[in-house]
């Protein structure tokens, strides 16, 4: 869909193969692609629960021995800043070298680049049918693209176009702190303040960051919580998917009401990195939570929301909006990367 500049594709003409990494603070997910021109075929997948392991080394290893096939490279997005082939995960408590890696696999062509770096040259993976269409938009403006994605933590990025081809860069902007616009978000950011101290966009567009506007509702705001949801709430591992499922089945008022306010400040935070890049090629939503909350993201409230910002609606509502529905797309794009980014 997107075209990437890709320095070495007119240069490699033999087929490589390239072990793809998506590594989040919940998962690692790991592919082995064989790549040759336009054609990438995955011919080995596996995920690996990433508290189980002490050391990211120990899941490569792990899957270069289940895939049984040794990669020509490696390329893995990783969910935190990468500096100098380094990286201290934000949401986890390792940190990974290109030249541990190296050491221990004994593969020389390694590269980390960032999650939603790594989600930007996956778009020029993606079809019609991993997409859906939010706002058309202007579609034929070419321009810079933004890509922001809730999930364990809240992914930005951005794309640079220029000339023929766009240029993927990361962004740390899901830590940027939390814009409070009405007294119902200056009452949460107060809340938050007392056990987070700085408050990012990041601790309310997230998964937990759902959970954190539900007890804020429950506790602060002296919301109901049922019986009913309280029992089920203990029993699930995962509350923040269960307020989420309950307020798109509308069984209870206090989970559709936090689901209306992240779904608020997910607009409001994709309406600021538009701006913040000009980025009238498009908005793409990413990460985990969006294709599992899209009826939420089809009603007014979200681009309601989102054209509310200040003096800019005419140039917001020409931006096309997009959300990503394969969970792939990060995946796709470290493979991307490790074939025609990487030198042979």
């Amino acid at each position: 869909m997107i075209p990437v500049f890709l320095p070495y594709k007119d240069e490699i003409r033999e087929p490589q193969l390239v072990l793809a990494g998506d590594v989040g603070g919940t998962k690692a997910n790991l592919a082995l692609f064989k790549v040759l021109g336009e054609d990438m075929e995955m011919l080995y997948n596996n995920r690996y629960p990433s508290s189980e392991y002490d050391t990211f080394t120990d899941i490569v290893l792990q899957f270069i021995k289940d895939c049984k096939q040794t990669p020509d490279k490696i390329c893995l997005g990783v969910a935190g800043p990468v500096i100098k082939g380094t990286v201290e995960f934000t949401n986890l408590n390792w940190k990974v070298s290109t030249d541990e890696i190296i050491s221990k696999t004994g593969i020389q062509k390694v590269m980390l680049i960032n999650d939603l770096e790594a989600t930007a040259y996956g778009l020029a993976c993606l079809k019609d049918e991993d997409i859906y269409t939010i706002s058309d938009g202007v579609k034929q403006t070419e321009g810079n693209i933004a890509i922001i994605a809730p999930g364990t933590g809240l992914g930005e990025a951005g794309m640079f176009k220029s000339r023929s081809a766009y240029h993927p860069f990361a962004t740390e902007g899901g830590h940027s702190e939390f814009a409070p616009r009405t007294q119902q978000d200056i009452k949460l950011l107060q809340h938050l303040q007392s056990t987070e101290g700085v408050v990012s966009w990041e601790h309310v567009i997230s998964g937990p960051g759902i959970y954190r506007i539900y007890e804020f509702l429950r506790d602060v705001e002296q919301m109901d919580e049922p019986a009913w949801l309280t029992e089920m709430l203990q029993e699930e591992s995962n509350a923040s998917a269960v307020v989420s499922k309950m307020a798109i089945e509308k069984k209870a008022e206090i989970c559709q009401h936090t689901m209306h306010l992240f779904v608020e400040y997910l607009a409001r935070e994709s309406a600021s990195l538009v701006l913040k890049l000009k980025s009238v090629g498009g908005l793409f939503i990413g990460g985990g939570i969006p294709p599992k909350i899209i009826n939420l993201l089809q009603t007014d409230l979200f681009f309601k929301t989102f054209l509310d910002c200040d003096r800019m609606q005419d140039l917001i509502k020409e931006v096309p909006v997009y959300v990503v529905l394969n969970d792939n797309t990060a995946l796709l794009g470290a493979g991307l990367y490790g074939a025609y980014v990487i030198a042979s």
